[in-house]
């Protein structure tokens, strides 16, 4: 038995993903683009740096010391170069000197002058946070109650260029389920969706209609300031329901103020993402081009939409059998680029792997790479030199996952791998391209960050932080392992943390850190993994910790992914990782694979409680967070895209409260009661059949918060820690409590 102490909990409250990143600062340099398209900038903490790959040079973006002087006396509050008290920063305008730039802060905006050392309070109307500016920063679109308005920079002129717009039939908004409202309307944010055309002069705007769709209630029971209850209605349509919120395309004329709709009928709309999905093509947004999927998504479609017309034409179109992605991962952009010679690049798996096709004009099609692995991500295409740039997985021996960055040319000639190290490489291009800003990493190597150019060799060194800090808390990186899936034939792989002050004499309990896909893998070959923090917390609790992917899950061949087709009731292939922990405590008599935990949310917050009546000969102790446990009754996109089939016998195999009687382990169930992605019902049926069947069961209702738990999340980690520790170590946890969790940075 572990007897721990409040040391061990504050320790592992640093391992926590919001402080674990200071830690190792530089580990996440994010460009962000001038608008010339080369040179960019990124920030780490305080520190912004300008980096100009034609001339291989890295500098301060401003003089950080002399900005806070400035600032310090321009708004009479003490200001250190350290921590500057930026909620959004502008380095660039049209018309303003280069050497300026502003930013807000104090609840106000200021123009820094590098050159002259001058900071001035700046009166003109900025943006809002839900606010669009356009590319040459004229006109900032936004939305004034269900309608789309656009306001000059100066503020002098403000129309609007909708006037139809109603409740829940407006323009630019997001359906309400998976829409975060609860968490946007926190933060004061309304999210407005358009696309701004080039030469910003008309928006591309969608217009949802969710009116006639069966609405939920959610109930605030403690409203700030007390008093009754409030009913928060939402709408909420259920698989299988006919009425879904629908889509329909919108260009709108800033100079004329004219209106073109689609000529098609709008369709449904199971997905926010597919409003992020349309872009302007050519110079000035001669073209619209939009991905277009079917509800079942069985047909994958790139659509042209004429903006003078409304007139929709379909370029390319792919079926199958089961889903057909546009990216191996739900929310990437997807890989499709049209050339400017009416060609087309298309992603496809049709092969059995990930990977990709040229369209012509003419209508043929060619393959453009293959082989046993796949494209991760088109980085940057080169029409004059008929090349394209892209990420792969697969081309590393022994891990699938690993993504090296390589080049071809078009038409399927002059493969090159450009990195050819055991790293893994997260790259990105400019709009243009030119170049890439790589990070290279593993599970135990910060990211080194570099510009390479189109031939890989690097052109500036940006960033290559260490783990000295970590390891100073106890911290050591996890190990990748590969194991066998429960078919006996199929390499599975994952990530293993031994706890904290590790003595390989003793015997550990180990926690299954789950999040089941079928959309996103879990375990990550690159040093920030998919869940920072969290299972290095559990481990410096004295757990040992594993996370893993099974079949069913992306970012491999078509078949390991299918998978989970009609399978979603094994969440991502528990049956693997019940191998993979069996097969590990084989390997290290240190792992007691007779206490195994699992926690997990959202979707974790199902496979965690599937986990504990599906396979409670191995798991019994378990802590869900805000699961979806009767899946035939979430939001349709899960099981109509995942499943395949949306019927009583589907609704029946997918329901974790039909198999409440097999429960023997201690289960937690964690559940906000503002939850507008996963309502609150799943827990509460799930509780309910517990009772029915006698079983014990732990439920922790959170007050005013939404599905991530946001301003209470540290409440409910705490009370995580404390269950494992109190079941699986079989210890009483010490008297300590976590601090709220800071605040993300919506701003910079």
């Amino acid at each position: 038995m572990i007897e721990l102490e409040t040391a061990d909990y504050a320790r592992a409250e640093q391992m926590l993903a919001p402080y674990r990143a200071r830690r190792v600062p530089g580990a996440a340099v994010v460009p962000q683009w001038f608008a010339e398209g080369t040179r960019f900038w990124y920030r780490i903490g305080s520190r912004f740096t300008v980096v100009d790959p034609g001339e291989g040079t890295r500098r301060a973006a401003f003089d950080h010391d002399r900005l806070a002087a400035a600032l310090s006396v321009a708004s009479g509050t003490a200001v250190a170069a350290d921590d500057l008290p930026f909620t959004a920063i502008d380095l660039e305008a049209p018309g303003r000197d280069p050497d300026t730039m502003r930013f807000a802060a104090f609840e106000a905006t200021w123009e820094w002058s590098d050159r002259a050392g001058t900071c001035v309070r700046v009166e003109e109307p900025q943006p809002g946070l839900s606010d669009v500016p356009s590319p040459d920063r004229e006109w900032i679109a936004f939305r004034r109650d269900d309608d789309i308005w656009v306001r000059s920079r100066d503020g002098e002129q403000e129309f609007a260029l909708t006037d139809d717009g109603e409740p829940d039939h407006g323009y630019g908004f997001l359906p309400e389920p998976l829409n975060s409202g609860v968490l946007m309307r926190k933060f004061g944010l309304d999210p407005l969706i358009v696309h701004w055309s080039p030469d910003s002069t008309r928006l591309l705007v969608p217009r949802v209609d969710q009116r006639d769709l069966p609405e939920q209630v959610l109930v605030e029971s403690s409203p700030a300031g007390g008093g009754r209850p409030v009913a928060r209605h939402i709408r909420y349509p259920m698989p299988g329901d006919e009425a879904q919120p629908t889509l329909a395309w919108v260009v709108l004329d800033v100079p004329s103020r004219s209106v073109v709709a689609q000529q098609d009928a709008p369709e449904p709309l199971l997905h926010p993402g597919a409003l992020m999905t349309a872009w302007w093509t050519g110079e000035k947004g001669e073209a619209v081009h939009l991905v277009h999927r079917s509800r079942d998504v069985r047909t994958l479609e790139l659509r042209r939409l004429d903006p003078a017309t409304g007139e929709i034409t379909t370029l390319v179109s792919e079926s199958g059998e089961t889903r057909v992605d546009p990216t191996p991962e739900l929310g990437e952009t997807p890989m499709v680029h049209v050339l400017a010679t009416g060609e087309v690049l298309w992603w496809s798996q049709r092969d059995g792997w990930g990977h990709m096709y040229l369209y012509s004009a003419d209508g043929t099609t060619e393959q453009v790479t293959r082989g046993p692995w796949l494209v991760r991500r088109v980085l940057w295409v080169d029409e004059e030199r008929r090349q394209v740039w892209f990420l792969a997985n697969g081309l590393v021996d022994d891990d699938p996952y690993v993504r090296q960055i390589c080049r071809i040319g078009l038409d399927g000639t002059g493969f090159t791998r450009l990195t050819d190290d055991a790293l893994d490489h997260d790259a990105v291009s400019p709009p243009e391209g030119g170049h890439l800003v790589d990070r290279a990493s593993d599970v135990a190597t910060p990211p080194r960050s570099t510009v390479r150019a189109g031939d890989g060799q690097v052109l500036v060194e940006l960033e290559a932080p260490d783990t000295a800090a970590l390891e100073a808390l106890g911290w050591a990186p996890p190990e990748r392992f590969r194991t066998t899936a429960a078919d006996g034939r199929t390499p599975i792989h994952g990530l293993l943390w031994k706890p904290h002050g590790f003595d390989p004499a003793r015997r550990y309990p180990v926690i299954d850190c789950i999040y089941p896909g079928p959309q996103i893998h879990r375990s990550s070959p690159a040093f920030d993994t998919v869940i920072p923090g969290e299972a290095e917390a559990f481990a410096a609790l004295g757990f040992a910790v594993v996370t893993v992917d099974g079949r069913g899950t992306p970012g491999r061949s078509k078949a390991f992914h299918d998978a989970s087709w009609g399978a979603l009731d094994d969440a991502g292939s528990l049956v693997d990782h019940v191998a993979a922990i069996r097969e590990l405590g084989l390997r290290h008599p240190w792992i007691d694979t007779g206490r195994v935990g699992i926690t997990g949310h959202s979707g974790g917050g199902f496979a965690t409680a599937r986990a504990m009546v599906a396979h409670p000969e191995l798991y019994t102790v378990g802590v869900a967070s805000a699961g979806n446990h009767d899946v035939g009754w979430y939001v349709p996109m899960w099981i109509e895209w995942y499943h395949g089939s949306v019927d009583d016998e589907a609704r029946r195999a997918l329901s974790t409260p039909a198999l409440a009687a097999n429960l023997q382990g201690k289960l937690l169930l964690i559940q906000g009661e503002l939850d507008d992605n996963v309502l609150p019902f799943h827990a509460l049926r799930l509780v309910d059949a517990l009772i029915e069947a006698d079983k014990d069961v732990d439920l922790l209702i959170i007050p005013g918060v939404e599905h991530s738990l946001m301003g209470r999340r540290h409440y409910a980690t705490r009370r995580t820690w404390d269950h494992f520790v109190r079941h699986l170590h079989g210890s009483e946890p010490p008297s300590y409590r976590l601090a709220p969790f800071p605040p993300p940075d919506l701003g910079v």
